[in-house]
């Protein structure tokens, strides 16, 4: 998410955690704000349980094959979780950043009067999941530490971080709603021991955002790490795309996605996170050109037919205000994609309400007007329902986004 927004993505997930380590409580007291508070209401009515916009949303659809491969976990540690956020995200004065960490944790209905974060994070998550049928998933990320050149691991510059033994607990605890995705540096002296205990373990993918970690996918240290993954078929998620939300080491040429061919030559599953619908990029092509969307260079590596097999592409994220209407169009329209598009929430970014605005994609005629009401209803109680039935419910004309954009379990288990 850019940083013209309020609330960067990544950052903003960092920065509920701080808050809610104990730092301006008095701030998070339901203090509502416009746009930004979530109610966090409980389960949803029956009224909107039967609505037709929700019941159709699941209509054609395998409940088994149903996953969200893009879920966030986040925590202070305050359960022995090993989870940490970067000291700088509870400084009393930065007051921009105070009203980004209340507004992520209201979004995952974390209260300041939780006994532990870590736990209400979850238990908020998990009572979420009810109102889908059995048989739905989430995948839930850890998050490694940015990395040095040096292969050592950089606190200082890391934004937050959430162990892989974590996640892998987590998952565990609730094995029928979520799956494990792994994060894991290829620099570090023990990345391959970590990535085969990682499979070993039922790691369902691996997760890298290559600017905040310092990973530059080109480094000769990664190709152990792609040769490991392609023989395994274990799926490597890859933000490409502008990130300003979590600056860790801040390196932002290592976002460019056309750098994805490197990991895909090598045979590697890819799916890009976003589409890589945020900000620009240097067309590594034509090095003299200026700097052209991120997304038309996920386009162009869509459209190439070496990587069709190999290349796919989350959409989470891709109805946000800070992405062009044309990039939900562009989706919808490109009727060769389908297979290869995967739905994911971004979970708990659909909890903070200023960043979705069913209205507006109505107005670009996306949406019929009259399921904006509903939807803004569904939200009130469970915001990954409401960015389920936005997904299932944008149009371009009378055509959506594929039931095969749904139907993502299949890219999880192919594993060798």
């Amino acid at each position: 998410m850019s940083g013209r927004y309020l609330f960067n993505r990544r950052h903003a997930l960092c920065c509920g955690a701080a808050a809610v380590a104990g730092l301006f409580t008095s701030l998070q007291a339901h203090a509502a704000l416009p746009g930004i508070d979530n109610p966090c209401l409980g389960k949803l009515p029956p009224a909107l349980v039967q609505h037709d916009l929700v019941r159709g949303a699941f209509e054609g659809l395998d409940p088994n094959a149903l996953w969200d491969v893009h879920a966030h976990l986040l925590g202070t540690g305050d359960s022995g979780s090993g989870c940490t956020v970067h000291p700088s995200m509870s400084q009393w004065w930065r007051p921009i950043e105070v009203l980004r960490r209340q507004a992520i944790l209201n979004a995952s209905c974390v209260g300041s009067d939780a006994t532990s974060v870590d736990r209400a994070y979850v238990e908020r998550l998990v009572s979420l999941t009810h109102d889908f049928p059995t048989g739905a998933r989430w995948l839930l990320f850890a998050f490694d530490n940015a990395h040095g050149d040096d292969g050592a691991a950089h606190p200082d510059t890391t934004t937050f971080h959430v162990p892989d033994r974590y996640a892998r607990d987590v998952v565990s605890a609730h094995a029928g709603r979520f799956g494990f995705v792994a994060s894991i540096h290829p620099y570090a002296a023990d990345a391959l021991d970590r990535l085969n205990a990682a499979i070993a373990n039922g790691a369902l993918a691996i997760k890298w955002l290559p600017s905040a970690m310092n990973i530059d996918p080109r480094d000769a240290r990664c190709r152990p790490f792609y040769d490991r993954l392609a023989a395994s078929r274990v799926p490597l998620i890859v933000h490409f795309g502008e990130e300003q939300a979590v600056p860790g080491a801040g390196r932002n040429e290592f976002g460019n996605p056309l750098l994805a061919r490197v990991p895909l030559e090598a045979g590697v599953r890819v799916v890009m996170a976003h589409c890589a619908s945020l900000g620009h990029a240097q067309d590594l092509d034509k090095p003299s050109a200026p700097r052209v969307p991120a997304f038309d260079l996920f386009a162009r590596l869509m459209d190439e037919r070496a990587h069709e097999s190999l290349l796919l592409g989350d959409v989470s994220a891709v109805l946000q205000i800070n992405r062009k209407t044309e990039v939900a169009r562009t989706l919808i329209e490109r009727d060769e994609w389908q297979p290869r598009l995967l739905h994911g929430s971004d979970y708990p970014l659909p909890g903070i309400p200023i960043l979705t605005r069913p209205q507006r994609l109505a107005d670009a005629g996306l949406l019929d007007a009259k399921a904006v009401p509903v939807l803004l209803q569904v939200r009130e109680h469970n915001p990954l329902l409401f960015d389920f039935v936005l997904k299932r419910s944008v149009r371009v004309g009378a055509r959506g986004l594929s039931a095969s954009v749904f139907d993502t379990r299949r890219h999880f288990t192919a594993r060798a």
